[in-house]
């Protein structure tokens, strides 16, 4: 079977994989505390044109959206997400089983904008705050969402500049930040997102590393002390040099933008096909997933060769698919599929 239905399948790029055993016997202190770490931190900053930023390398995207918010919020506080949110739908209730409510905005595109937001913040801030309900005081986004869709520069500035009138912090879930830094429609560099966030996550288990995810705190409230939570939230890792490593050889030279660049290449690919093939989207993604609807029948003559993500119906006849492209996607595997795709549509 060939996978097409999400980004993570495949292990880790072969240059990680080679710095991992060329360092395997290197004995260096634990907890991200070793050099492999310090070098990752000072290529992470260099490329956030960050000096001042704080880095923190974690094991997986779960432990750290729980700990960013964990560590920001106070007891009675939450965060405002889109309903469709990965913190809202994909964490098992993680954020709130540590007291935090999800407040959610209804989104059709995955995405939260201003004007809603600015509704939830002013209604519960007038004539001085309501204690009855939870205080919004996070605002939380991903880039890509979990439709794929990303947020412009604009969008981006607006909405922190509404969380700075209100007090408010804005966290950006990147776990395929790179996917979205080189899709062809954004205009977002990692500068961009570490002057318009609070604090941000750069993604490693979905673009090129084995695991493992880069925090980066730019904001001077959330630094103090957030080493105290990510242990006590089971994101430290003892063998931290194994996070330090991947990070080092992703951003020494480029090579996790080189990756995601290779990812955006193919789904452009297959997106164009698609088009052609008068294939309807039911999700105007520019990002490595795409949402198609495919009738039935081709869904289930697919499904003999690849492996899709189904994503809902759409009517008696058509299922929406997700497709989705990674690091490792190879390009005659997307040959095949365009190829099988084009015999059972037209």
């Amino acid at each position: 079977m060939i996978y097409f239905n999400c980004d993570y399948t495949e292990g880790a790029h072969p240059r990680i994989l080679e710095k991992l055993m060329e360092t395997n016997f290197d004995q260096t202190i634990g907890y991200g505390m070793d050099e492999h770490c310090e070098k990752a931190r000072d290529y992470i900053k260099k490329a956030c044109k960050s000096e001042h930023a704080d880095v923190h390398f974690l094991v997986g995207g779960t432990q750290t959206n729980v700990t960013v918010i964990d560590a920001a919020l106070k007891a009675y506080q939450g965060v405002i997400c889109a309903e469709s949110g990965h913190i809202n739908v994909h964490e098992t209730g993680a954020v709130e089983a540590c007291g935090h409510k999800c407040i959610t905005i209804p989104s059709t595109d995955g995405k939260i904008y201003e004007p809603e937001v600015r509704e939830i913040l002013s209604t519960h801030f007038a004539n001085g705050g309501d204690e009855h309900m939870a205080q919004p005081k996070m605002v939380y986004i991903s880039n890509p969402t979990e439709l794929g869709t990303i947020y412009s520069k604009a969008e981006l500035k607006g909405l922190y500049e509404l969380c700075k009138e209100y007090g408010a912090y804005l966290f950006l879930d990147g776990a395929r930040l790179g996917y979205g830094l080189m899709c062809k429609a954004n205009d977002l560099t990692l500068s961009d997102i570490a002057e318009y966030t609070d604090v941000f996550y750069i993604g490693g288990t979905k673009v090129g590393a084995l695991f493992g995810e880069a925090v980066v705190i730019t904001n001077n409230e959330l630094k103090p002390d957030f080493r105290y939570n990510i242990k006590q939230h089971g994101g430290m890792l003892a063998k931290g040099r194994l996070l330090g490593i991947q990070f080092e050889t992703l951003f020494e030279d480029g090579l996790y933008f080189d990756v995601a660049a290779h990812a955006m290449n193919m789904a452009e690919k297959i997106r164009e096909k698609l088009t052609e093939f008068g294939a309807e989207f039911t999700v105007a993604s520019p990002s490595n997933q795409i949402f198609v609807s495919l009738p039935n029948t081709v869904v289930e003559e697919l499904s003999k060769k690849y492996v899709l993500e189904p994503w809902g119906k759409v009517d008696e006849n058509h299922f929406a698919m997700r497709i989705c492209t990674s690091w490792a996607t190879k390009e005659e595997n997307v040959d095949a599929l365009l190829s099988d795709m084009e015999r059972v549509l037209l």
